[in-house]
This record gives C-alpha cells, structure tokens and sequence, in this order.
C-alpha cells in the first residue's frame, strides 16, 4: 500500500519516507544542457546572446565561454569587436596572450594574424609574409553591438536571425540614457560577482514563480524590495509572443489596486517591473545567459535619466560581504537557485498549483527545441530587420475605480 501523501511521489525504496536506497537522481537534460549538439544547446544557437559589457571592452583579449565554448573576445584597434576560437589555428597556443591593432589579433607564439572574422593576414615567419595565408581561417562567430552590449551568433551561418531589439530602447530622448551592465545582482549577488555558479534555468523559470516573492523575498528573510511585495497575490499565467507572462494582482494597504505583468522570453529574456512597484511600463530588461551547464551571466540594459546614480541596494552591505550565517538568516534568489545544486535534480520535484507557470514555461520550451529539432525557427528569430523590434509590456499597472489600467 502507497503510505505516501496524496500527490507526493517517495523517491526512496522506505514507505516511511527513509533517505535509505533512494533511486538515481537525475536532471531533465533536454531542457538544461547547452553544449554544442544537445536539444537545448542546439535551440539557444538560434539566437544572439550578450556575451560583454561594451564599454569595457578594449583591446585586451578577454577569455570568455558561452556555451559551453571557451572563446577569446577583444576589439580591434578600428573598434570592430571579435570572437575567435582561442587555440591559434598555426600550432595551437591561446591567442589570451596575443596583441592587438587596428588589423585584428596576432599570436604570441610565431605572430600569426588574424582579423575579427578569423581570416589571416600576416604570417611574419613565412616567405613574403606568407603565400598561403589565405588557406587558413581561424574559427569564429559574428558580433555586433547594441544597447551598451557586446552581442554573438554561434549558430548556423545561414539561419543568422537580426538581433532582438524592444522599443524601450529605440530613440532615447533627449535627459535619458541607456545603462549596460554584467553582474549577479538581479541574481541575488552583487556586482563584484560576474558568474553565479548553477544552471541558468533555475534563474530564468524563476521569473515564472511569483509566489516566492512574499515568503523569500518578505516574510522569511526581511523585506528584501517593499513590504507590499508580502501581499499573497492572485496570479495568472498565460503565453505571449515571444514566451510567456504573468499578471499578479494585488489590493494594497492604501486601497490601490495593481496588476504586476512580469516576462519570460525566449531564450533567456526576463522583463521584471520595478521592484519599488514604481507605475508604469518597464525600462529594463535581463538576460540570464548560459555560460554552459553549471554556470550563467546576468546582463541588464536599463533606461534611465542622465544624471541616474546607479542602483540602490536594499542591504547595508554588499551580498559579498555577508557572512556565512548571514547567508543563512537572510536568503535571497542566490542562496535559493544555487542552493539547488549545479543542476536542479528535477527527479526529485514535487510540483503543485503555485509552479503553474514553471511547468507552463518548461511546455513551452520543450517545444521550441522540437521546433529546431524539425529544422524550423523558435519564437522570437525573426530575419527582417522591419520586425525586429518588440513591444516591452511588462510593469506595475494601477487601476483606476476597479478596472484594470
């Protein structure tokens, strides 16, 4: 006889519920794994990713991964950003330790030379500079920039989609700039962490799971936005365009009514309103980028007037600057995401009706990698440039006598 609960699966051998002789644990490798060839790491290929801040960088070579690819990222001394393959394609030296002008990238080892799209142009040891330099190519992937971003295609050449781009960010008036940055605090950290160390699902289905907002985010560690935020909302999820999206309706203490339209857009997009429940639509966006299977970046681009003064940061200290026990005492999406482990070890889950939309989000995506699988276009790739600009209709909305705004 099951002597479990209703509902509740027992993933040991012990109906009393015993650690003992537990089966295999196990995560749902389709949708988490993003190396080159798997289902997941073919769909994301699909797409442009941030994969820098623009403004910082130069001509240093910076090593990068995306991907699960290890990468070597500079700008050339004309400004053109590139994006090689690290191993140098004459004997096989990192190109980290090459230097860089106005042509392109040259190896430390035999000063080889390559421009930004791998084609090499100098081969100093060789007769005349080299004869048959143009043989050779180093392996490379297209990258442009937008919204104080470094972005990169490391998909099918001939399936390179335009690049996303949303309206929030298309002619900035006049008193009004756009903020870039790479750092783990919309993750939980702060911005002396650029990688946080799980798997980028377990951030951006996160986006789908308002309900932790009241317990993790409130009751349980403090008030870590606004004590509005502690209000039980009433939820509803539905599909979207370019994902999914929820609306979270609250009646306030003052009596004001709001309905809060969050994001999640294909592939890793996160469209999050203003967490003082500012009014209006949202001015900023994040990517939660897979840097391969244990590990992501969080890129954010946000609207703000020119004299903004950076983010405000509801604690007295930085994230990196807690202790451990204070960790403890007051978690927040760092110590909850990371604490599921490398890969969450979804063998082990038990769902309920508060996780509808991460289970609506996961449907979703499955489909999408069945879509490239088939050898279509996911949501959201779009090849003319006349299309490639999306509405942001995410933020806080207040309604006016009972009705929604």
């Amino acid at each position: 006889m099951d002597q479990t609960a209703p509902g509740i699966r027992n993933t040991g051998k012990n109906p009393d519920g015993s650690n003992y002789g537990r089966g295999p644990l196990t995560w749902d490798a389709e949708i988490s794994e993003v190396g080159a060839g798997t289902p997941c790491g073919e769909f994301m290929r699909r797409y442009w990713h941030p994969i820098g801040v623009s403004a910082k960088l130069g001509t240093r070579p910076q090593n990068v991964r995306l991907l699960g690819e290890d990468l070597i990222l500079f700008r050339d001394g004309k400004g053109r950003p590139g994006l090689l393959y690290p191993r140098c394609a004459h004997r096989g030296t990192t190109l980290y330790y090459g230097k860089v002008d106005d042509r392109g990238i040259r190896c430390c080892y035999h000063g080889w030379q390559f421009d930004v799209q791998g084609r090499c142009i100098d081969q100093p040891c060789e007769p005349q500079g080299g004869l048959h330099k143009d043989h050779v190519r180093q392996p490379w992937y297209p990258v442009q920039d937008l919204y104080g971003l470094v972005w990169a295609y490391m998909g099918p050449p001939e399936k390179q989609p335009q690049i996303q781009r949303w309206d929030v960010f298309e002619d900035i008036p006049a008193g009004e700039k756009i903020v870039s940055v790479g750092s783990s605090f919309g993750a939980g950290g702060d911005d002396s962490v650029e990688i946080v160390p799980c798997n980028w699902l377990q951030d951006w289905e996160n986006i789908m799971d308002p309900f932790h907002i009241p317990i993790l985010h409130t009751s349980f560690s403090g008030v870590q936005f606004v004590p509005e935020m502690g209000i039980m909302p009433e939820v509803t999820w539905d599909y979207h365009d370019l994902g999914m999206r929820y609306t979270a309706y609250r009646k306030l203490d003052d009596g004001r009514e709001m309905d809060r339209v969050t994001l999640a857009l294909f592939p890793h997009v996160r469209i999050v309103p203003d967490v003082r429940l500012l009014g209006g639509p949202t001015q900023s966006i994040g990517w939660v980028v897979p840097v391969d299977d244990t590990h992501f970046r969080l890129f954010h681009a946000m609207r703000v007037p020119q004299d903004w003064k950076g983010r405000v940061s509801t604690r007295a200290r930085n994230w990196s600057e807690l202790s451990e026990p204070e960790h403890q005492d007051f978690p927040g999406d760092w110590e909850a995401q990371v604490g599921q482990g490398p890969i969450s070890f979804h063998s082990e889950e038990n769902l309920a009706t508060s996780d509808k939309g991460v289970v609506m989000l996961r449907r979703l995506l499955r489909r999408q990698i069945q879509i490239v699988r088939d050898g279509g276009d996911p949501i959201g790739v779009v090849f003319d440039p006349a299309r490639a600009v999306n509405k942001v209709d995410a933020g806080n909305f207040y309604r006016e006598s009972g009705v929604s705004a």
